[in-house]
């Protein structure tokens, strides 16, 4: 075997070694039957991988604390299957470079593996938050666009931070309560397997905290154009941060969701500042 095989080949073995550890760990604190089996399975699979790898290379790794430690806050943090998907992605990327070691007989019964793992087993993993994705994100849509049209429009028509600040809090305030009260009995009049009260508090929740980041450019800052650009890019970040998180969750591609929602929220905001200007224009009033 060449020098740069060996080399991917133990990089394989660290790979492998970390992420039964990584799955283990969640196996250990995993209250779900079905899901701890789960993780206990594929954390023995890549404990059999290493192995495998570690009869070519003659060396004994030991997982990568750090690494593992990242994953295992993540999967607990944003839920299991973003940090388990998150985790597979990198192993998607080394299915193709395993295909280059032919010396490793059992290098094609490791790919199915990995693929099963991908594909099978991770889309068995139970979460309950996922149910409710929708409910996230019917609030964080409605606050994106509709809150951050009216900060714009308010931005040229009042002109002062801390009356924007004010009249934004109430607006969105108003709004959450509203969106999650709708989202109750939505869910009530539907009756899916999803519980109604608890849809209502994710969509209740994800439209505050957006309110929240959004509203606090004006409290920090007293020029209301400096304000207004702050608030933008921060409804950028929220709008990426979140696709991000539904790409890897959804399988779905990051690109075309986040331009989709970029170009609505914009695109109301433009609206609103030009109609901020048009009134305050018309009226001749100044606050």
């Amino acid at each position: 075997m060449q020098a740069k095989q060996m080399r991917e080949l133990i990089a394989f073995q660290q790979n492998e070694i970390t992420e039964s550890a990584v799955y283990r760990k969640l196996a250990q604190i995993e209250k779900n039957p079905k899901n701890r089996e789960l993780f206990e399975h594929i954390a023995n699979d890549e404990q059999r991988h290493y192995e495998v790898f570690g009869q070519y290379s003659g060396k004994t790794l030991k997982p990568q604390k750090l690494r593992v430690i990242f994953f295992y806050f993540l999967a607990r943090i944003f839920g299991l299957t973003f940090g388990v998907k998150l985790m597979e992605k990198g192993e998607a990327k080394a299915q193709e470079k395993y295909k280059a070691l032919q010396e490793v007989t059992e290098i094609e019964q490791i790919i199915k593996d990995e693929i099963r793992h991908e594909q099978a087993l991770i889309a068995m993993i139970e979460e309950e938050k996922l149910n409710y994705m929708g409910s996230v994100v019917l609030g964080l849509n409605d606050a994106l666009v509709e809150l951050s049209g009216a900060l714009a429009g308010f931005t040229l028509a009042l002109g002062s931070s801390s009356m924007i600040a004010l009249i934004g809090s109430i607006t969105g305030i108003s709004a959450a309560l509203s969106m999650a009260t709708s989202e109750y009995l939505s869910t009530r009049t539907e009756s899916d397997s999803r519980h109604a009260l608890r849809a209502s508090l994710y969509t209740g929740t994800a439209y505050f905290i957006t309110v929240v980041l959004l509203i606090l450019p004006y409290i920090l800052f007293d020029r209301v154009f400096l304000s207004l650009s702050v608030m933008l890019a921060t409804a950028i970040c929220i709008i990426a941060v979140f696709n991000y998180y539904y790409s890897v969750v959804k399988d779905e591609r990051f690109s075309s969701r986040f331009a989709e929602m970029t170009a609505l929220s914009l695109g109301v905001a433009t609206i609103s500042f030009g109609i901020g200007f048009l009134l305050r224009m018309f009226t001749g009033i100044e606050i």
